[in-house]
């Protein structure tokens, strides 16, 4: 054991990892056990988009008959060395060197077996605390109509935290922007009309139609009806957001001269979908 002297408790000495750590060049580790997952380069092809030194973990190694196996950070040895652009570049490595290849797969196993993953509210939380622009300008967005980020279902609060960053960043800010404003009109702070589903199928709407959709409008014949009841419907119509945004639509033509195509959802009025004529009729009251 390294720690042989008296300072430590026999129960504290349980605790503590017998390795020691080292600066190894990735072209001196191995990672081909047939433990290990496969690679994926799909995954080290998006860390290096977004690579940051201080992402990077020390990578556990086996010593075993003087050769170094890899038993946890295969990804980070080839996102290091892509990144580098050498496989002479060494890595932090913590190393064992009293593990046969049975306790190895068995530690890479049960690895993830007691690890509490981080939540989307407590990263965007952690986010808004490194100071964020994303974050920032989505927390004020939510906050200038008198909502707040939460991470559990309360009045006037949005949990749906992944979906705000979505609509964000597959739409910008001034989508954001009119989806809160389109939710907090219509149901003022009904409960569930700050969820995922029902927040994403009115991005999309906003996405779709533009200027065409009037607020007043929506407003008006949308907030006619629960949102329980828009949930009834969007479950009915298909599965995911498009379900909901069908239903909102379906809610917002009700009793409209001219009515809003839901082909447009769809990428345009000539895109066909599978129930296209139950509920849009033969172009009866539609928009030429």
């Amino acid at each position: 054991m390294i720690f042989d002297d008296d300072k430590y408790t026999d129960q504290q000495k349980r605790c503590i990892p017998d390795v020691s750590f080292e600066l190894i060049p990735i072209k001196n580790l191995v990672s081909n056990q047939e433990y290990q997952r496969p690679l994926s380069e799909g995954h080290i092809r998006r860390a290096l988009e977004e690579f940051d030194v201080y992402q990077i973990n020390p990578v556990k190694v086996s010593r075993r008959d003087g050769i170094n196996f890899v038993f946890d950070g295969q990804h980070t040895i080839e996102i290091v060395a892509t990144e580098s652009g050498s496989r002479e570049t060494p890595v932090w490595c913590m190393v064992y060197d009293d593990l046969k290849y049975t306790e190895e797969a068995h530690i890479f196993a049960d690895q993830q077996k007691h690890v509490k993953n981080l939540v989307p509210y407590e990263t965007f939380k952690a986010h808004i605390e490194a100071g964020d622009e994303k974050q920032k300008m989505i927390e004020t967005t939510v906050q200038s109509y008198g909502l707040f980020i939460t991470s559990s279902n309360q009045p006037n609060g949005i949990a749906a935290v992944s979906t705000l960053e979505k609509i964000y960043d597959k739409f910008g800010q001034n989508v954001l922007d009119t989806t809160l404003r389109l939710a907090v009109q219509t149901w003022e702070g009904e409960s569930n009309s700050l969820s995922g589903n029902i927040l994403m199928g009115i991005a999309r709407i906003v996405v779709a139609y533009g200027d065409m959709i009037k607020e007043d409008v929506f407003k008006d014949h949308v907030g006619k009806v629960s949102v329980k009841q828009i949930i009834r419907t969007a479950k009915e119509r298909r599965p995911g957001a498009l379900g909901y945004s069908e239903a909102l639509m379906l809610q917002y033509n009700a009793k409209n001269k001219y009515k809003l195509s839901l082909r447009m959802l769809y990428g345009g009025k000539n895109v066909v979908y599978e129930d296209e004529g139950e509920d849009e009729g033969t172009g009866n009251g539609e928009n030429p």
